[in-house]
């Protein structure tokens, strides 16, 4: 069934009546753990730019130049010789604090001729002390100074008074249109399983914002028409694989980190199935597995705290490096490599476990190379080597 799903236009009563199906079936069988193993060749890290407060984003620009969002607030470009600019006048309000502020950023596949950025954030309120995540796009100038003609094109439905779980990882589709995800903002869990809201869900936007007609849940009473998966809990990795879809992950509670590739009408089962346990141990939900409910493709207990992921699509590594899955781990403080055999993953190794900081983004350059962002007061822009 996960073959008819290819192409992302199909009917959403065909898709949620077949999940349906296919989840009473197979979809309830549990996972199977890969543990994590040191790599066999270890890799290096070279110095880009320093003096970045806690780092959440990376973006490419051209001539070499990076634009790399702030969580406090600030977005910035670093030049070729890791020089920061100032920070980019223009942004809107950002509610910091916690796990909020200024988060994702990504350049539109036109951007040569639109110079139009995507990126997201914790919004404030317009009134009380909530909050939400929201999606904007903008134009960066031409002295790539400021942001002009920002216009928010989304914001996460209900208003949270929270500094928790705001997903907002932003992934363009060849098609132009915007995945994003959405934390379930930590206190309000058991709203990932209702199709009323925003909370713990992926949606599927149009580049200038509102829900795509082919959408699964478009014209479903009760239903947010936005909504492309639910029952996630808070997904802080997003990327577009190499088979053609979106690839995500999602924090755990204690243990039950997830890799999955949300598919239209599909439920993921938070918080009614994980891996994970409460917080100060004690069972969540029903269990791990459940019928109608997707089961990961791979999962970590204990948790590693996932942050950023990308593909490999180069050689700038070798042969055996390309087509692998590189995740940051805020927790351990190195980078995990995922060798995978179609979207199964065979090996987990991990990379940098002597750098002692927390890899906040992982992300392929146009030059080929990994790039990361360390999640610090003083963080730090890295290129790997090997």
């Amino acid at each position: 069934m996960r073959s008819c799903n290819n192409l992302y236009g199909f009917t959403a009563t065909l898709c949620l009546g077949a999940a349906a199906f296919f989840g009473s079936m197979a979809q309830a069988q549990e996972a199977a753990p890969v543990p994590p193993v040191a790599a066999r060749n270890q890799a290096s890290v070279e110095v880009v730019a320093t003096g970045l407060s806690h780092p959440w984003s990376l973006a490419f620009l051209p001539g070499g130049r990076f634009l790399v969002t702030e969580r406090p607030g600030r977005m910035r470009v670093v030049e070729p010789d890791g020089r920061l600019a100032p920070p980019l006048a223009g942004l809107p309000r950002v509610a910091t604090g916690g796990q909020g502020g200024l988060l994702d950023v990504i350049t539109d596949a036109d951007f040569a001729r639109n110079r139009r950025i995507f990126f997201c954030y914790s919004a404030p309120a317009a009134e009380g002390n909530g909050n939400s995540t929201a999606l904007a796009s903008a134009t960066l100038a031409p002295d790539a100074s400021a942001l002009h003609d920002v216009r928010r094109l989304f914001s996460q439905s209900p208003e949270v008074a929270s500094q928790l779980h705001f997903g907002c990882r932003i992934v363009q589709a060849p098609d132009g249109n915007l995945f994003l995800t959405l934390g379930e903002r930590f206190s309000r869990r058991d709203d990932a399983q209702r199709l009323d809201n925003h909370l713990g869900k992926v949606v599927r936007l149009g580049p200038t914002g509102g829900a795509v007609p082919g959408n699964p849940l478009v014209g479903r009473a009760g239903s947010l028409p936005e909504i492309w998966s639910w029952g996630h809990r808070n997904p802080q990795g997003a990327t577009w694989g190499p088979d053609g879809r979106l690839w995500i992950h999602e924090h755990g509670p204690q243990g039950g980190d997830e890799i999955n590739r949300p598919e239209p009408g599909r439920n993921y089962g938070w918080p009614v199935i994980t891996y994970g346990e409460d917080y100060g141990g004690g069972k969540i939900g029903e269990g791990r597995a459940k019928a109608g409910m997707e089961q990961p493709l791979h999962y970590w207990v204990p948790s590693i705290a996932p942050s950023g992921m990308a593909f490999l699509t180069s050689d700038r590594y070798g042969a055996d490096w390309r087509g692998s899955l590189f995740i940051g781990s805020l927790k351990f403080a190195r980078l995990h490599r995922l060798q995978l055999q179609g979207a199964q993953v065979v090996r987990d190794e991990y990379l940098l476990d002597g750098l002692a900081a927390r890899i906040r983004d992982v992300r392929q350059g146009p030059d080929g190379w990994l790039y990361l962002l360390t999640d610090s007061a003083d963080g730090q822009l890295l290129r790997l080597r090997q």
